[in-house]
């Protein structure tokens, strides 16, 4: 089932193909994981493309001198007896832990010394789909902290649970369509390398992982294929999202998510005009604001100070735009709860003067101080125990990397411009101008399952 080329096994391997796309205003997300025999010896590099959401997450393990652990995948045999029953309520169970996970890593990012100062974007969703996948792998104590950082409680969620709702997820997404995008995983393993066949059949089935043979050895060519891939997986946006290998590299995996989405209501370019964008109390910078006069749904949690927009995509998708009076107060407190509040709470659509900035964003994490402090912290070191993945081979994670680009225009991001001024006939048209720092959650309506989430506080960086 192994093959050199990435053309020929993407076809062969995959339960539901991809939806490559033609059109603009793209969704990607790539996730990546590679098996390395020591510490952390390569970077990765990711080009923003105009009109796309781009998003990897790069998680690196390498063989390590780990203290041996017997145990199975977090004592799930214990919990056997008080597993939800029925498909639906794992879905359900899953899902509302994805989402909790969502606000939980995204305070840690916030948090970080790193992100002070920077806009912040990433997929909760694709996370939680790379950490899920490596759990396949992993035992004991290792399998234990992956599944309490990832908030699954091992006594309600076995391994194959949560391996069969990640596979519904992910058919779920490839059987919308082409308009919606994508999402999968592959995996790419050395030639010298002999994962456990039960590892790599469960990639397969349940997070429908493409899979190839490399020689990493030759660290150049491996990096090619991979690349090479990559692009194909993301209509030609993203040709080098890995800069180079080690020769101690034994097995890559990535997952990645393509969306194409257009407004339901698209904005007039003809409107776009330069405005200033206010950081903060003390700096402004220019930006392209995009401006529309429409009906929009919207909502005011007092309780936050905060005014939230949706802007429905020709989709199930909604943008939903948050702009606090105080920032910290929002994204303290924001959670699940919140998002389910909105979308119930939502007015009848009123009619709005709608400001938001056209931009492009970049953004790169190295999350592995970021899993640690949420309590992942084994699978970094010597005591990590990834023996589900190989009995023969001592293994561990060296690095996580999550890397990510959003654009917004016209056709099918975000809608503002103008120069915040509406005349009416007989009444004043409210104004909502996103003209200061506010956050930004990609949802789909009816499940409110989080595909990204962020926070723009200069759009110009």
């Amino acid at each position: 089932m192994w093959h050199d080329d990435p053309k020929v096994e993407c076809k062969d391997w995959r339960a539901a193909g991809s939806h490559d796309g033609n059109g603009t205003s793209l969704f990607i997300l790539s996730v990546l994981l590679c098996l390395l025999f020591n510490q952390e010896k390569f970077t990765m590099m990711m080009r923003a493309a105009v009109g796309l959401w781009v998003l990897s997450v790069v998680i690196c393990v390498g063989r390590g001198h780990h203290h041996p652990n017997h145990l199975g995948h977090g004592n799930d045999k214990a919990g056997q007896d008080t597993v939800v029953n029925g498909s639906a309520s794992s879905v359900s169970l899953v899902n509302e832990v994805n989402q909790e996970f969502s606000f939980r890593l995204y305070r840690q990012l916030a948090a970080h010394a790193d992100s002070q100062g920077k806009n912040i974007f990433f997929s909760p969703a694709s996370v939680s789909t790379a950490l899920a996948a490596l759990s396949v792998g992993a035992q004991g104590e290792t399998h234990r902290q992956l599944f309490s950082g990832l908030g699954f409680n091992s006594s309600l969620l076995t391994q194959t649970d949560v391996d069969q709702v990640f596979q519904t997820f992910l058919q779920r997404a490839n059987n919308t369509s082409q308009e919606d995008g994508s999402e999968g995983t592959a995996v790419f393993v050395d030639n010298g390398f002999k994962p456990k066949p039960e590892f790599l059949q469960t990639l397969k089935q349940s997070y429908l992982a493409d899979g190839f043979n490399v020689d990493f050895t030759n660290t150049t060519e491996s990096a090619d294929t991979i690349n090479k891939y990559v692009e194909e997986k993301t209509n030609g946006k993203i040709d080098q999202l890995v800069e180079n290998l080690d020769e101690s590299t034994v097995m890559y995996l990535i997952s990645y998510i393509y969306y194409k989405g257009k407004w339901e209501t698209p904005f007039d370019p003809k409107l776009t005009k330069q405005d200033d964008f206010n950081v903060d109390e003390n700096t402004k910078v220019p930006v392209l604001m995009m401006n529309l006069e429409d009906s929009f749904k919207t909502y005011h949690d007092h309780d936050l100070n905060t005014t939230v927009l949706q802007l429905p995509f020709n989709s199930s998708y909604s943008m939903l735009l948050m702009l606090p009076d105080v920032m910290a107060t929002l994204e303290n407190a924001i959670g699940p709860k919140h998002v389910t509040k909105w979308l119930k709470a939502m007015m009848r659509p009123r009619v709005l003067d709608v400001y938001i900035p056209k931009f492009s964003i970049k953004t790169s994490y190295n999350l592995k101080d970021v899993l640690s402090e949420m309590g992942m912290t084994d699978m970094f070191g010597d005591r990590a125990n990834l023996r589900g993945i190989s009995e023969e081979e001592s293994l561990q994670v060296s690095q996580v990397v999550h890397q990510a680009t959003l654009d917004v225009d016209e056709a099918g991001a975000t809608a503002a411009a103008a120069t915040g001024i509406d005349i009416a006939s007989n009444s004043v048209v409210p104004v909502l101008k996103f003209n200061r720092p506010f956050m930004v959650i990609i949802t789909e309506r009816n499940t409110e399952k989080i595909l990204f989430l962020g926070k723009i506080i200069n759009p110009t960086i």
